[in-house]
């Protein structure tokens, strides 16, 4: 580690302690401090952050205070000085470096599965279908971070199966690298106080607890008795002050119950930081189409999340419609990709074909193999900001990708052909595009663009 980025650490280390003592007055010299050694990049970010630093009219001047006031002191220094120094300061300049040298995507976050074990049974899950037989050892695990680390990557983002079945695996690596930051999809039943201990103890651990609504909506999906236990778990985070949030995938039968005032206050009550939504995909051999959201309750979810960020103390970020802030598909490598128990390299969570292992190449092979430089080429897939999918929104781009790089299905137990998933989107694609073109071109004018 350079002198540079030691003292980058040092200083927002010591920067967040002077915030703690006048919030309102330091908060301006923290983000100074991040201006200072930004070299430009990320302007648009800074600008945000600084506005919800200091200006009291903005929405989330009284988030930042709730985060103060209510997370850890060490817990918040650890997440603000692995996630802006390591994994945006220091971390993407190493990204840009290799994009530029190998001109191929490289990942801002490795998304992984340590298992495809799972505690529970829900509907649906194709996570479900893989039984217990799938898992990437502590070995591979750890390797696959050294390797990410390499490459600038230092934001790790569990799924599953149950990521926490691993659960003393995975603090040995929070401790082992203890410069990342871990963020952790979990149903939540197996956070406990001697977890929730370690997790404070690690801090650089964030689970975000999935629930498709209510109880009898969790319950129906996930199990009787789950939506109580996954209310303890974030009574208990809170009461220790612990950083966590909360991820909740709408479909055409639970949107409503997922956007409503009454559910985000609820979240808010039990002390979650963030909501992270995702547009139900129709993945697997068994997916029911009729899940898929209508036009009109996909383009009322998109309303809903932006008037909720103006008035509501939880982060939410919306991974299918926010595709405007970030360029499009972020998938194949361009910001992330998917790594699943059996050690195959998919482009996307939702995009189970490879043509490439973990086990049989570096992630740097990967990157350059030809799947993940189909993506590399074709991004953005639509200058619609809001038909970012080469699967959902553009199902002949990803038929064409699999045809022409010979990119095999992941699934161990029931292996579906491009085709077959891609038909279940084509009447969606049609269906959205007349929205997504009027909603794009509103969005383009608020903008100030043509």
């Amino acid at each position: 580690m350079d002198v540079s980025t030691t003292l980058k650490k040092y200083g927002i280390s010591k920067a967040i302690q002077y915030v703690y003592k006048d919030p309102d007055e330091n908060l301006k010299t923290l983000i100074d401090w991040a201006d200072k050694f930004s070299k430009g990049q990320f302007e648009s970010q800074r600008r945000t952050i600084r506005a919800a630093f200091t200006d009291p009219d903005n929405a989330y001047y009284p988030f930042v205070r709730h985060m103060l006031r209510d997370v850890d002191q060490k817990v918040l220094t650890t997440a603000a000085v692995n996630f802006f120094v390591n994994a945006n300061l220091v971390g993407w300049e190493r990204q840009e470096e290799l994009r530029k040298q190998y001109n191929c995507n490289i990942p801002w976050a490795i998304l992984l599965d340590p298992t495809s074990a799972c505690n529970l049974h829900c509907v649906g899950c194709w996570a479900a279908e893989y039984g217990n037989r799938l898992n990437l050892s502590f070995e591979e695990i750890d390797d696959i971070i050294r390797q990410g680390k390499d490459m600038g990557v230092y934001l790790y983002i569990y799924t599953g199966g149950e990521p926490l079945v691993r659960k003393k695996d995975l603090i040995r690596l929070c401790e082992k690298h203890s410069d990342c930051v871990f963020l952790c999809f979990t149903n939540g039943t197996l956070i406990d106080e001697a977890f929730a201990d370690e997790m404070l103890r690690v801090k650089n651990f964030v689970p975000a607890l999935s629930l498709e609504g209510f109880g009898e909506a969790t319950d129906s999906r996930r199990g009787g008795g789950v939506y109580e236990k996954v209310l303890a778990a974030m009574d208990l985070m809170h009461r220790k002050k612990l950083l966590y949030g909360i991820s909740s995938c709408y479909t055409s039968a639970n949107w409503d119950s997922i956007t409503s005032e009454a559910y985000y206050d609820m979240l808010i009550e039990k002390g979650a930081y963030f909501i992270w939504y995702f547009h139900y995909m129709p993945v697997g051999n068994d997916a029911s189409p009729e899940l898929l959201p209508t036009p009109e309750q996909r383009a009322e979810v998109f309303r809903r999340i932006r008037d909720y960020r103006t008035r509501k103390l939880l982060f939410a970020m919306d991974f299918q419609n926010d595709a405007e802030f970030v360029g499009g598909c972020i998938a194949g490598g361009r910001r992330y990709l998917h790594i699943n128990a059996n050690g195959d390299v998919d482009p996307c969570v939702f995009v189970h074909y490879s043509d490439s292992n973990i086990r049989e190449k570096s992630l740097l092979d990967v990157m350059r193999s030809p799947l993940f430089m189909a993506y590399h080429d074709g991004q953005p897939f639509n200058e619609n900001m809001l038909q970012p999918c080469p699967m959902l929104e553009n199902p002949d781009t990803l038929r064409e990708m699999i045809r022409k790089t010979g990119a095999k299905s992941t699934d161990m137990q029931s292996p579906e052909t491009a085709e077959h998933l891609c038909a279940k989107c084509d009447s969606y694609a049609a269906c959205w595009q007349p929205t997504a073109e009027n909603l794009w071109a509103k969005r383009k004018v608020e903008k100030g663009q043509k």
